[in-house]
């Protein structure tokens, strides 16, 4: 794999008056999930298409591994895998068939692509359905198959837009742990999304845009895939003990303790324990992460 991710440099991008980007900047690194997130119409789209070398930038500069998608756009898609918004799945195709097409287009030889292809519905959770028509499968697992169909031709560089979108909870859990996967291969991953729950469970770096503009850059402080829980009690000194006693560092959060648990199944044992050891639990939630707190503060007066 090589070692240069995306690099954006003050890209701009015009629809006739309409100033779709305007001034993005940001560095997506290998073996790092990175969160693109913004509101409606702040133009992440529009920058992914350019990443993908779909448009063309009016001003500024690209690199994808090094290159750039405009003067070398075969060498950017021959390493960037693209999983676009409701891109569709070619229904009356099987399952298998669908990845078939996209190695065929790649030029990839029948007996790698065969083998890739088996490893690939494995890894997205749909080799029982390899044989089935594309047009049964359900929301989530047609976004699992566009996944599996960016990665095809083993890119180094995947651009997803909104890949979580209308996954139900297992799916979003079953696609943050692929991704998190994929990122320990060494490949670059840049993934927008409005579920910012989700995104503070999988990225490690975030950049924030409005109004077409980049407008900051953060590393988020929750370890990727950990969960923060914001837990209150009748009595917080009782509270603070037993967390200490069940392995537990809690932090303090106003007149709440805070912990950090891997997963939700974790959350929920740490729950049952305290109620177990007779601690009055009042209040048991996700906390507001670092990421959402600075979405907030940075697009306030941007939206």
């Amino acid at each position: 794999m090589t070692t240069q991710g995306i690099v954006v440099e003050h890209v701009r991008r015009a629809f006739g008056p309409v100033l779709a980007v305007d001034d993005m900047s940001l560095v997506a690194r290998p073996g790092e999930v990175t969160a693109l997130i913004g509101p409606n119409g702040s133009g992440k789209t529009t920058l992914m298409l350019m990443l993908a070398s779909l448009l063309v930038p009016h001003h500024g500069a690209i690199r994808i591994d090094g290159f750039d998608p405009v003067t070398h756009p075969t060498q950017v898609r021959s390493r960037l895998g693209w999983m676009p918004d409701g891109f569709g799945t070619w229904d009356a195709l099987r399952v298998r068939e669908v990845l078939e097409i996209v190695a065929a287009a790649y030029k990839i030889p029948s007996a790698t692509a065969r083998e890739r292809i088996d490893t690939l519905l494995r890894t997205v959770h749909l080799d029982d359905l390899a044989e089935r028509p594309a047009r049964v499968l359900s929301r989530g697992q047609k976004q699992r198959l566009g996944l599996a169909r960016a990665l095809v031709h083993d890119p180094s560089v995947l651009v997803l837009d909104e890949p979580a979108s209308g996954l139900d909870p297992r799916s979003r859990i079953e696609l943050r742990d692929i991704l998190r996967g994929l990122a320990a291969q060494g490949r670059t991953v840049l993934v927008s999304s409005h579920i910012l729950t989700e995104l503070q469970e999988i990225a490690d770096n975030a950049v924030i845009v409005a109004r077409g503009r980049s407008i900051q850059s953060q590393g988020i402080a929750t370890p990727a895939g950990a969960l923060t829980y914001r837990i209150t009690a009748g009595n917080l000194a009782v509270l603070e003990r037993a967390l200490h006693d069940l392995g537990h560092r809690p932090t303090r959060a106003n007149r709440a303790l805070e912990v950090v648990v891997p997963d939700e199944i974790a959350a929920t044992d740490l729950l049952r324990a305290l109620v177990t050891a007779d601690v009055p639990v009042t209040a048991f939630a996700p906390a507001q992460g670092s990421l959402e707190a600075a979405y907030l503060a940075v697009t306030e007066d941007r939206l």
